[in-house]
This record gives structure tokens, C-alpha cells and sequence, in this order.
């Protein structure tokens, strides 16, 4: 779009002007709709509200995404000449771009201002509701529409099905799903993606069988729900159907699902052939949201050079790909490789606050106490970021792994944001690192306050109480703990073999190939022996007896149980099923134990394995006796 004069421009009616200004709105042409508004400030004309062009500019900043933009022109236009349309398309912006914090506040103060919503801001209301999770919020709604006689249009059914879904109320979003006389595809795919996820999927298969119609959406539903449940196998059929017999060919959005869902479970051969499939369909520009998914698939599957292959190879990078790619190597430990690359992104792309979470967080798991510390120094002054909590927890770790739990519990007390869970979460594990106990009483007293149905902490505090030789207090919390019926969640470790995943719990005995499991695990445990591997029973949570002595056959029966760890049984298993020095990838949903950690370090010397564990909170790459983090971690 282009102008030749600004007095062509000023010629033109109010009528024009909002013509072109809903051109620039619809073809996403900020640069446009911004020349545009230049043009109006400087001839007068967007002075009379009764010219509507403010409405006009606030449709046009908002549908370019540009939020406080949208925001400064909103509060522009009076009161009475905003209706309800104005409101909504302003709290819409905000949903879109994950601010639904402000398009609730915006909902409340419309509703004060005595403007009647439409089906169209409720619709923008359970969508907000949605990307909270705040189903107590959402139920509202439901009332609200009937209150107003507002009707429940497909697309308004749609949104709260949606938002009852992604909370995990499926009983609701079938009532709604049942309740509606007519239902669009987009209906059964979000009924199709709430039962994937809460239901199964089994459950969802079958949902997926009776669909009278699928779109791709629904397609990749599916295929991805296969992926992250492990099913292989059903996943490239399914896949082959998608692409063969309906001819449908995967566009950037599918591919990122499928590529998503791989980074999730791990899965390595799908993965793959994604991206053997994007070579094929694309020219040699990759398109970037698909590059930056590949770099995140590798990253997260434990392949980092191939992450960065790929990365390397992207013609172009936005500040996500950077952030990817910065993020992926902090997951592996790799501090140093973080910095230089940084020092890289700057002269490219403009560092933004996510950037500065996986800055922080590769210093913290490296151990670069005073590179991490400049950083966040830096945030304000030199970047212009404001810290949020994730930096502040970030910097809460790095200090608190680095034994230095007096700054740390220092910044936590004077930071302008309240801690979170999360914040005061690490600093405890820390404690228990570090044998802080005093401290870590103080943080369990706040964390129960913040969560009292999180008994995580219970648990690593009872560990801590224990290892300080206070067995009563231990014993104690334990009690209080198995009267209320809690357990500790149980760790659990899979590994791709074959195109498919096989899955162990600690103790499990389940897997087709048991005795053989077993059998090699005896084989392991007897040459780490050998190699001076002696059990540390001190790692073991909860490891000491109600009578709170210790003799040969109580020490024996803990030593049983680490050996029975599920990484263990997943690496075991490993070493039966794949050839002799082909790599071995793990992943855990806890964080691995002093003890396996010590243990893998020698098999991988004593087996001449390569051997990639990725635990809750990084990656472990266990190679000639070593790790990747250096026992930091």
C-alpha cells in the first residue's frame, strides 16, 4: 500500500480512512496502518471522536498484535463512544497475545462501565479463561450467557468446551458437546483433544472413528497423541493414512505438532522423518517456526550437535530460534557454549526475557556464578527487560548450587515480587544439597502456606532430617504423611528401542522381558563392584527403618531398592537390546539420584557405552566415566 502526497491523504473522508485503516487490519500491515495514523495526528482529522477513527486505529493495532499500541488508542476514545465491540476487540488482542490476565481485568472493568457483552466477548472471555486454566473463572460464563439471553452459537460453544477441556472438566465439555443442536468440525476436534488428553488414547481413537468429518487439526490431534504416548507404530500408520490416502500434505502447523510431541516423549525415528518429510516438501529456505521446532526436537531428545546442525543451516532466525537453540544447549549443561552464542545473537536479534531464563539457567547448571549474577544486573540497565520471577528463580538457583544460600535467601527476601512456588521450591532443594536445615524448615513452613497439597517438599525435607541424623523427625513426618494417604510419586524411566518405548517404574516387574532384565542388572551391579561402585544408601529418600536402627538385613533390602531404580532397569535393558557401543538415551520424569548418577558413570566406562539420561531438569551425558555436568548439578 502507498501514498504519492500527505495531501491526497488529507483529501480523503473519514469514510476512506477507515477503509484503508481496515485494509491494514485485515493484511496485518502495521508499517501501513502506522504511516496512516502519522498522517491523521498530523492533519487533525482523527481529533473528533465522532469520526470513529480511533475505533478504527484500535481494530487495526490490534488485529496487528501490537497491544500496547491498541491499549493507548482504547484509552483514547471516550466512553460514550466505545460499545461493546471496542471492548471485546481490545480483550480479544490480549488473549491472542497471552495476556489474558489483562482481557479478564478488561471483561470486570466493561462490566463496571455498564457495557453489555456479546456472544463474541464471551467467546474472548472462556478463551482467556482457557490459556489460565481457571475453570472457577470460566464457570461464570455459562450463567453470564444465559443472564443476557446471549445465544450459544457454534462458535461460543466451541470456546467453552475449550476452556472446560483444557482444565480437565471433560463431564462439562460433553454436556456442552451433547447440548449443541449443530456442531462443526472445529467441535469434535476440541471434544477430540480434551479426550486425548484426560481420557487416554484409546478414548480418543474411538472419538476419532466416529468423526463425521476431520480436518488436518484433528489429524495431528491424534497422530501427536500417539506420539507422546509412546504408540509408534500407530503414529506412522495413522500418519500414512493423513498423507497417502487423503492426499493431505502436512503444512508448518502440523509439522510443529508432530514435532512438539516428539520432543516430548523423545522420540527419535518420528522425529526423524519429519524432517526428512520438511527436506523434501520445502525449497532450501526452511520455514522458520518449523527450523526452530527441529532445533527444540533435537535439544530435547538429547541430540544437541544435531540441533545445532540444524540451527546453523536456517537462513533466517528470529529471537525464538535463538532462544531455542540458547535453551537447548543450557539443558545439556553446556554454560560456556551458551555465552559465546549469545555474544553471537546480539549482533541478530534482539534478546528478549526468555532469553535471559535460559542465560540464567545455563550459568546456574554451569556453575558461572558471576556471568549469571552480570546478567541479571544487566537486565534492566543494558537490555531494558524488567525481571520477572522466572529470572529471579533462576538466579535463586545458581546461588543456591553454588553453596552460597545466604545471598540467596538475602534476594528472596528483597525482591519486589513475592516468591512463588517454584522460587522457594529450588531454594529448598538447595538446602538439601547443601544441609541447610534450619533454612529449609523456614521454606517448608511458607511452601505449605502457598500449596498445602504439594508434598513434594514434605518428602525432601524428611529426606534432609534423616541425612542430619535426626531419624525422628524424620519418622515423624513420614507418619503425618502416610496417614494422609501420600505416597511419593514414583519414578519412572523409558528408552526407544526398536520403534517403540519401553517403560519401568523402580521395583517393576511387568516388562515381557523381566528375567533377562534382571538378569543383566545382577551382571551390572557385580561389575560396578568391581570397579568400586559401593550403594549410597544415603540418597535414598526415606531410607531408614520405623525403629529407627539399622542392621545387615534392613541395609540390604535399601541397597536392593536403588538397584531397582527405574534408570537402572531402563539402562539394563538397554544393554540387552541394542548392539555393543551403540548410545543409549534415558528419560525420567524425577531427577536422578546421587547414587544411579555415580553408578552410570561407571557403566559407561566399564560397557564402552554412550549413555544420555534426561531427568526433570537437564540432561546427563555419561561418557568414559564421566558426565557432561561435571557432578554439578
Amino acid at each position: 500500500m502507498r501514498w504519492s502526497t500527505d495531501g491526497v491523504l488529507a483529501s480523503l473522508s473519514y469514510h476512506y480512512y477507515r477503509s484503508l485503516l481496515r485494509a491494514c487490519a485485515r493484511g496485518a500491515s502495521l508499517a501501513d496502518g502506522e504511516k496512516l495514523h502519522a498522517t491523521l495526528l498530523k492533519n487533525g482529522l482523527s481529533a473528533s471522536p465522532d469520526s470513529f477513527i480511533h475505533n478504527a486505529l484500535l481494530h487495526m493495532y490490534a488485529m496487528c498484535g501490537t497491544t500496547s499500541s491498541a491499549r493507548l488508542v482504547f484509552d483514547q476514545i471516550p466512553l460514550t463512544h466505545r460499545d461493546t465491540v471496542d471492548w471485546t476487540t481490545l480483550m480479544g488482542c490480549y488473549s491472542r497475545n497471552r495476556m489474558p490476565h489483562d482481557a479478564l481485568h478488561l471483561f470486570l472493568d466493561m462490566q463496571g462501565e455498564g457495557v453489555q457483552p456479546d456472544e463474541v466477548t464471551m467467546v474472548c472471555f472462556f478463551n482467556a479463561c482457557s490459556r489460565l486454566g481457571d475453570v472457577m473463572c470460566g464457570l461464570q460464563g455459562h450463567p453470564c450467557m444465559i443472564k443476557r439471553g446471549l445465544p450459544f452459537t457454534v462458535t461460543a460453544s466451541n470456546a467453552a468446551m475449550d476452556m472446560y477441556a483444557k482444565c480437565g472438566r471433560m463431564a462439562d465439555a460433553r454436556r456442552v458437546f451433547d447440548e449443541m443442536s449443530e456442531r462443526s468440525v472445529v467441535s469434535w476436534t476440541v471434544i477430540l483433544a480434551g479426550v486425548v488428553k484426560w481420557e487416554g488414547v484409546e478414548n480418543g481413537r474411538i472419538l476419532f472413528d466416529e468423526m463425521p468429518e476431520r480436518n488436518e487439526i484433528a489429524w495431528t490431534v491424534m497422530i501427536a497423541s500417539y506420539v507422546e504416548s509412546g504408540f509408534h507404530r500407530e503414529a506412522m500408520w495413522l500418519l500414512g493414512d493423513m498423507i497417502l490416502s487423503l492426499c493431505l500434505e502436512l503444512n508448518h502447523v502440523t509439522l510443529c505438532s508432530l514435532l512438539s510431541a516428539c520432543a516430548q516423549s523423545g522420540d527419535m525415528m518420528m522425529g526423524r522423518w519429519v524432517h526428512v518429510y520438511v527436506l523434501k516438501i520445502m525449497d532450501k529456505e526452511m520455514n522458520l517456526m518449523v527450523g526452530t521446532a527441529l532445533v527444540d526436537m533435537y535439544a530435547k531428545c538429547g541430540r544437541i550437535e544435531a540441533a545445532y546442525r540444524v540451527f546453523k543451516w536456517m537462513l533466517h532466525r528470529n529471537v525464538v530460534a535463538w532462544n531455542a537453540m540458547l535453551s537447548g544447549l543450557a539443558m545439556h549443561g553446556q554454560g560456556i557454549a551458551v555465552l559465546e552464542l549469545f555474544s553471537q545473537m546480539i549482533a541478530e536479534a534482539q534478546p528478549d526475557d526468555v532469553t535471559f531464563v535460559a542465560l540464567l539457567s545455563a550459568c546456574s547448571h554451569s556453575g558461572l556464578v558471576d556471568q549469571g549474577q552480570q546478567f541479571f544486573h544487566d537486565l534492566g540497565p543494558v537490555y531494558g527487560i524488567m525481571p520477572k520471577i522466572e529470572h529471579y528463580a533462576c538466579l535463586v538457583d545458581l546461588l543456591g548450587r553454588a553453596g552460597r544460600l545466604e545471598e540467596a535467601e538475602a534476594l528472596v527476601r528483597k525482591m519486589p515480587i513475592l516468591p512463588n512456588e517454584v522460587l522457594l521450591g529450588s531454594l529448598l532443594a538447595s538446602c538439601s544439597l547443601h544441609g541447610k536445615l534450619q533454612l529449609g524448615e523456614s521454606l517448608l513452613q511458607e511452601l505449605v502456606q502457598i500449596n498445602p497439597l504439594n508434598t513434594e517438599y514434605h518428602f525432601l525435607m524428611s529426606n534432609m532430617y534423616a541425612l542430619a541424623g535426626k531419624r525422628d523427625e524424620a519418622d515423624s513426618l513420614r507418619l503425618v504423611l502416610k496417614k494422609r494417604g501420600v505416597r511419593k510419586a514414583p519414578g519412572s524411566s523409558c528408552i526407544h528401542v526398536g520403534g517403540q518405548v519401553h517403560q519401568f517404574s523402580a521395583g517393576d516387574k511387568s516388562h515381557p522381558r523381566t528375567q533377562e532384565v534382571y538378569f543383566m542388572l545382577d551382571e551390572m551391579i557385580r561389575r560396578l563392584r568391581l570397579a568400586g561402585y559401593v550403594p549410597n544408601t544415603a540418597s535414598q529418600v526415606f531410607s531408614v527403618s520405623e525403629s529407627g536402627s539399622h542392621n545387615a538385613d534392613e541395609r540390604e533390602e535399601e541397597e536392593q531398592l536403588l538397584f531397582s531404580h527405574s534408570e537402572k532397569l531402563a539402562l539394563s535393558f538397554g544393554l540387552i537390546s541394542t548392539r555393543p557401543s551403540a548410545p543409549l538415551h534415558i528419560f525420567k520424569n524425577l531427577r536422578i539420584c546421587q547414587d544411579c548418577h555415580f553408578a552410570i558413570k561407571l557403566v559407561s566406562d566399564i560397557y564402552r557405552r554412550e549413555i544420555v539420561i534426561r531427568d526433570r531438569n537437564r540432561f546427563h551425558c555419561f561418557k568414559q566415566g564421566s558426565c557432561s555436568c561435571s557432578d554439578y548439578w
